[in-house]
């Protein structure tokens, strides 16, 4: 079996890469071999290296300066997954396409199910969501899309988690969105679960799907978590207070859903277990992270 990984080199496709070695030969791809923003070339690009599975772990991610940069946005997220789709239906193969919370508005008062309404406030929400739209209209019967949010793990250039391991280690004080609310989730986790539905792929398993980390936190209880779970391994931060503030205090470019909370009953009955609760996760992320990060 031959798996092409797109954004070999992000947070989320450096854990992918081990995960996914024991099940075949993995095209370890980042945008100098699939260029996912040159969607006049991408299948050709793609077809070329003949893959029976594609898991598309790229992704345009600025969600601010998608305001701006909008047709770029468009033609990463929203494009280029129906490009992919393309590839694995004509292939009789199949494609796992990781998508996000930000396809929701927050406005809903539970955890969010895969039949839910969609309603993204912002660019990047929108064009995540011709995604997934782009993909249904494609390959209904060849993918598997996958939404999760707050992703945060060892690898790539920089995530919440190490923002608040580097500020903490300077500041005594930081003042932390506390009236946001959704799930913390450790991309091992995530990687672990894509790898082991990918053996399950069949037009059964085609559809939309929630995976996050158990559980719900506000960012402000992710941070108390975060440098409370560091303390414990030895890490020597200035921190002392952690200051929760509103959205309001903190404006930024695009909205952000305020409840953003995935319900993951669908993917547990295929995975045959629920997900990890999101501190557990922390905890190994951390126990992983904190040796490199004390070598820095």
């Amino acid at each position: 079996m031959r798996i092409l990984l797109t954004g070999a080199k992000g947070q989320l496709g450096q854990e992918l890469q081990p995960v996914l070695a024991p099940l075949g030969e993995v095209i370890a791809a980042d945008r100098t071999v699939v260029d996912l923003a040159n969607t006049a070339v991408l299948y050709d690009q793609v077809a070329e290296l003949e893959p029976d599975v594609i898991v598309n772990a790229a992704a345009y991610t600025a969600v601010d300066k998608a305001e701006n940069e909008g047709a770029l946005a468009q033609a990463v997220n929203g494009e280029a997954p129906g490009i992919l789709g393309q590839v694995a239906r004509d292939r009789q193969g199949f494609l796992f396409h990781v998508s996000t919370d930000y396809v929701f508005n927050g406005s809903q008062g539970r955890p969010y199910r895969e039949t839910d309404p969609t309603d993204p406030l912002g660019e990047y929400g929108r064009s995540k969501l011709a995604g997934e739209q782009a993909i249904a209209q494609t390959a209904p019967n060849h993918s598997a899309i996958i939404r999760t949010a707050w992703v945060y793990g060892t690898g790539g250039t920089g995530n919440f988690v190490k923002t608040m391991l580097r500020l903490g280690g300077d500041r005594p004080e930081l003042r932390v969105v506390a009236d946001q609310i959704g799930s913390p989730t450790w991309t091992g986790d995530l990687a672990a679960a894509i790898a082991q539905l990918i053996p399950q792929r069949s037009e059964d398993l085609a559809g939309t799907y929630h995976y996050t980390n158990s559980g719900a936190a506000s960012w402000y209880d992710f941070a108390i978590a975060i440098f409370e779970e560091a303390k414990a391994l030895g890490v020597d931060l200035a921190i002392e207070t952690v200051v929760p503030i509103t959205t309001a205090d903190y404006p930024t470019p695009a909205q952000r859903p305020s409840y953003s909370v995935l319900a993951g009953k669908k993917i547990a009955a295929k995975l045959g277990h629920p997900a990890p609760h999101w501190r557990q996760g922390l905890r190994k992320m951390l126990t992983e992270y904190v040796p490199k990060l004390s070598s820095q």
